[in-house]
């Protein structure tokens, strides 16, 4: 491994020199073998661990694993997932900057459009801290291809880690010849309002050379537009919202942050669509020089918004959504009354699911309608 890498240690994905060592660690920690046994209950894990040690590269790891178990959840939870990368040319190397609706699947699933598109690699996957509190889980998403966001810290030491975390993004574009994938957000947006954080932006423009807007082209950045038509964590977000308004200083746990991954996956997500806009290296190449410094990053994120939003596909759940919460028939061209009747019979059995201190079913019902309104009203902004 060479020096420039080890820098890296804490927070890069392992390097196939290491695959060994952490596939034994995994294979030998109780809870990843109770997952196997969940996953897969007919294969001995013997044979799980033959398999995993044949995979030399966290690529091929990907191909074994993570492709076959998501083509068979795709051929369950959902209706069909498709991506159009027309815009990008699938030899180059890009910073995938999506909207973000789920905790696992968003990078997950274009990892395997990517495949199913011709690129010859997928995506090192930006993932926060938060998330991996389990050592086996932290082991399991840096065997594939995951790097960590450094959350917890102190705002002296969060200054080095955003640092090391720009510089690990530039090196693996320029040096490793990756592909990257980074929520344009911290955190998923709740009620669906996708709105890129400049402060992500800042961060990526620490590392590399010459101005920020320099420093973000050397990234190649694609904005990226993910539209699910059912979220299976609607229910638990309206939930979050109603502790947060409630319950004074209300934290997630990490316990909360597991049921919604699982949710999250094993729910039913209808249709699905990746788009991809394209790279913004000519945008940031005709800005003008005369933005104030403070204000580049927001012209940057506004653009990249702008992409998102024109670039959703919107399903009859949004519209019926839109046009209940207004108390309208504004969007009845773009649905049935059979799609309208249907929608309603699922905002019906997903609050039900509910379990809340003094549930409030009025707010409750206004918040995952909101959830589903707000892609459309940015749509049409």
């Amino acid at each position: 491994m060479n020096d420039e890498l080890k820098q890296f240690d804490a927070i890069r994905p392992f390097e196939p020199e290491e695959l060994p060592a952490v596939y034994d660690r995994l294979l030998a920690d109780s809870q990843f073998q109770a997952v196997l046994a969940y996953l897969y209950p007919q294969a001995p894990l013997e044979a799980i661990g033959a398999k995993m040690r044949a995979c030399k590269t966290s690529l091929e790891f990907q191909k074994v694993f993570c492709y076959t178990f998501l083509q068979d959840l795709l051929a369950k939870a959902s209706k069909g997932c498709d991506m159009d990368c027309t815009a990008i040319d699938t030899r180059r190397r890009y910073t995938f900057v999506s909207n973000h609706r789920d905790i696992v699947l968003d990078s997950a699933l274009l990892d395997k459009l990517m495949f199913d598109a011709g690129f010859t690699t997928t995506c090192e996957i930006a993932i926060g801290d938060n998330l991996l509190s389990l050592p086996w889980v932290k082991d399991l998403v840096r065997v594939n291809k995951s790097f960590i966001v450094e959350r917890s810290l102190q705002p002296r030491q969060m200054l080095v880690a955003s640092r090391r975390l720009s510089e690990y993004m530039h090196y693996a574009i320029g040096r490793k010849n990756e592909n990257i994938w980074i929520a344009q957000r911290e955190g998923r947006a709740k009620d669906s309002d996708d709105r890129t954080q400049p402060a992500i932006l800042k961060m990526m423009a620490m590392g590399g050379e010459g101005s920020a807007v320099e420093r973000l082209a050397q990234l190649h950045i694609v904005p990226l537009a993910i539209s699910y038509e059912f979220d299976p964590c609607d229910y638990l977000k309206a939930a979050e919202f109603q502790l947060k308004r409630d319950v004074p200083g209300w934290k997630k746990s990490a316990q909360d942050d597991v049921h919604s991954m699982r949710t999250g996956i094993m729910g039913y997500k209808g249709r699905i669509h990746y788009q991809c806009a394209p790279c913004i290296d000519d945008f940031l190449g005709s800005l003008s020089s005369d933005i104030p410094k403070t204000e580049v990053f927001d012209v940057i994120a506004r653009h990249i918004d702008r992409q998102i939003h024109s670039n959703y596909r919107l399903y009859p759940s949004n519209y019926v959504a839109l046009d209940l919460l207004e108390g309208s028939a504004t969007h009845a061209a773009a649905y049935s009354p059979a799609d309208k009747a249907f929608f309603e019979q699922y905002l019906a059995a997903q609050l039900a699911k509910i379990e809340v201190p003094g549930k409030d079913e009025a707010f409750l019902r206004e918040r995952m309608l909101t959830m589903y309104a707000n892609p459309v009203r940015n749509y049409e902004a």
